[in-house]
């Protein structure tokens, strides 16, 4: 729910490029929005905060069974409020693709728990690539490295593939009880390692090494703080 047309103009592109994705209406105000929301079943909205009449806090106040919300706004002073009203993400205006993205992954991991399951429902996330949406199963992530403006996902048995996007954005996207992060170039998932010493670990034939502000990940691998303590 936005009163800018040409903001959205850029929602609705966004939108229509996430799978995930399907827009059941748009709307200028909290009156067109309650139509909406009382004639089909919505499951993610997204709201700004300055509209005519009523704000999209006091709109969101007044919802009984709302749908999970991320805030799309120019204004940074309600971001405290948001958070408060279990708002999923707080997104400024202009919003980057990236950035709206890492919020929609953010909703699919509330909805979608299974993204941290067994290997025989592993969970998926999307990365824009080669003007594209790319599904990238869980799973089948090896590493994931850093390369100035971009990281390279190391898949199995698919080719790496590379996104315009921050290491630490991704971080934030995966589940912490499969990833860790060892190096500031490096995210590494803990199911594919097959060995590791004081200084790296091995994925295959692959060594990553640990960073050097990183000095707790062996400890984070093996729930052990003593591992290698007395090696020489």
């Amino acid at each position: 729910m936005d009163d800018e047309p040409p903001a959205i103009s850029i929602l609705k592109s966004y939108i229509e490029n996430v799978p995930q994705l399907e827009i059941v209406g748009t709307c200028k105000n909290a009156f067109e929005a309650m139509s909406i929301l009382n004639e089909k079943n919505v499951d993610l909205m997204f709201l700004d905060i300055h509209m005519p009449k009523l704000i999209g806090t006091q709109f969101l106040k007044t919802l009984t069974n709302p749908p999970k919300v991320i805030f799309t706004t120019a204004h940074k002073d309600f971001a405290i409020e948001a958070f408060d009203l279990d708002a999923i993400d707080y997104l400024l205006k202009p919003i980057p693709f990236e950035r709206f993205l890492k919020a929609v992954n953010k909703f699919c991991d509330l909805v979608n728990p299974e993204i941290e399951a067994s290997e025989n429902s592993p969970g998926f996330l999307y990365f824009r690539a080669d003007r594209k949406m790319i599904k990238v199963w869980i799973d089948e992530i090896l590493y994931i490295e850093s390369f100035k403006d971009y990281i390279i996902i190391h898949r199995v048995g698919s080719s790496n593939l590379r996104v315009k996007q921050t290491l630490s954005s991704v971080e934030k996207m995966l589940p912490q009880n499969l990833f860790l992060r060892i190096h500031r170039s490096f995210i590494v998932a803990t199911n594919k390692i097959t060995a590791y010493t004081k200084n790296d670990v091995e994925i295959g034939k692959i060594e990553i090494p640990f960073g050097s502000n990183y000095g707790d990940v062996i400890s984070k691998l093996t729930n052990d703080s003593n591992a290698f303590k007395n090696d020489g």
